[in-house]
This record gives structure tokens, sequence and C-alpha cells, in this order.
């Protein structure tokens, strides 16, 4: 495996991006995976590790490096910690124009690199970065061929590029890993994705994941659950598969 980690310009700077995919047998579909709330860390490196491993050039960008921040550390749980605070301000000052941006770049740095297939993207985003997931299928129909969002948040809103009304913007395959019990996308709002999903008639699954709360799918957090964080990846490997094919 290649992991490297390099600056790419963009519109406001530059992000900070991890790559990793495997030594050899490419070029490789490019998958885009989009951080969480709480930043870059090793966490994340390892799960895009696991994403290269399976035969992808996967893409980890700084979101935050408009802010001059890339790592934040360890987040308290307490709601009313300062380091809890200063990341809802780090999260609040991104948004999917600005992300469609960063992303426009980093598609544009791929198609330089021969080790990445430019032509054939995936896209993940987990809690706060899966409507930038979903997004990057509908920014970019002819490139992104299949998007996740993993326990996203606003999912459900009242702006044209809001994640529910996608399918009627890309030919992607989308899937919606839902945690069971999750304050940030209550039932009401995965509802609203599930029908605005078939209003579509968009190639999409909506999946609930018994027992789990928001954050599952990472080993380091208290909710972590074994099983559904395993189930994800299998969701997640199969989808690309299906799309992301070698084919032209």
């Amino acid at each position: 495996m290649i992991d490297q980690q390099i600056e790419i310009p963009t519109k406001d700077g530059h992000t900070t991006t991890f790559i990793s995919h495997p030594e050899r047998g490419g070029p490789f579909p490019v998958i885009i995976f989009y951080m969480d709330a709480p930043a870059i860390r090793e966490e994340l490196r390892d799960m895009a590790r696991r994403l290269a491993t399976s035969g992808y050039y996967v893409m980890l960008p700084n979101l935050y490096y408009r802010s001059g921040v890339m790592e934040l550390g360890p987040i308290p749980p307490d709601p009313e910690a300062p380091e809890r605070k200063r990341m809802f301000g780090y999260m609040n000052s991104i948004n999917i124009p600005l992300v469609m941006e960063d992303t426009r770049a980093l598609l544009a740095y791929a198609d330089s690199q021969p080790a990445a297939r430019a032509n054939i993207v995936g896209a993940v985003g987990y809690c706060m970065s899966g409507r930038y997931a979903i997004n990057a299928a509908t920014h970019f129909p002819e490139r992104v061929k299949a998007a996740a969002s993993i326990y996203g948040t606003h999912l459900a809103t009242d702006q044209p590029d809001s994640p529910h009304l996608a399918g009627k913007k890309t030919k992607a395959e989308l899937y919606f890993g839902c945690a069971e019990t999750d304050v940030y996308a209550p039932m009401e709002i995965i509802e609203k994705v599930k029908q605005g999903m078939k209003d579509g008639d968009a190639k999409a699954e909506v999946e609930i994941y018994p027992g789990t709360h928001h954050g599952f799918a990472f080993p380091k957090r208290p909710v972590y659950h074994r099983d559904a964080a395993e189930r994800h990846w299998e969701r997640l490997l199969a989808l690309y598969r299906r799309n992301l094919s070698r084919h032209e």
C-alpha cells in the first residue's frame, strides 16, 4: 500500500489530503472520504486504508483548512466543553457549496495522477459529511457512480441541495446507513429521505441499523457497535463493487 499526505490547491488555499491506494494493479477508481465533525485523525486514516486495500484510490481531505486547523484532538462528550463548542464552530464554517468546490479541486488533482481512475468515483461521508457525499453525486453526475451517507445529518432540509432530493439529480446508486437512535437524524428525517428516494425513483437504499447510536462505525467511540460497523463495511464495499467496476 502507498500512503501519502499532500497539499492540494483549492480556490481558497490548500487542503491537506491523506491518500491511500494499492501499490500494484492501478489505475484505481477514486473514493472521496469526507471527514466527520471531529476532523482528521488516525482513526479516519485507518478507515481510508481499509477502503484502499479493496482496490481504490482513497482521498481523505481536511475540510477545515480555511480555519487553519486539521487535527482537533480528543473531543469531550460534555456539550459545554470548549473543545466541543470549537468543533461545532468549525463544522458550521463549511457548507455544501464550499465542499463541492473542494471536491472539484480533489478531482482535478486525481485527473493528473497515474494511479487514479478519476472518471469512476465513489463518495462516503459520516455524520456532518453524509450530505457532502450525496451532493458529490448530484454535482458531479458524470463521475460519481455511488455515494454513501453513514448516519448523516441535515439529510432533509428546505434547501434545493437537500440530500433527500438527490434521487432526481443523479443516476448514481445512493446508500443511507442510519442509526436506530440518533438525535442528529431522528426517524422523521429518515422517513423523509425514504420518501424522497421513492419520489425521485432513485437507485437507493435507506437502511436502519438496529440497536445502534450515532457514531456506531467508529472504533474509538463509546457507541462503537462492532457488528453494525462490520455490516456497514460490507454494504459499502458491495456498493462500490457494483458501481465502480473497471470497464469504461
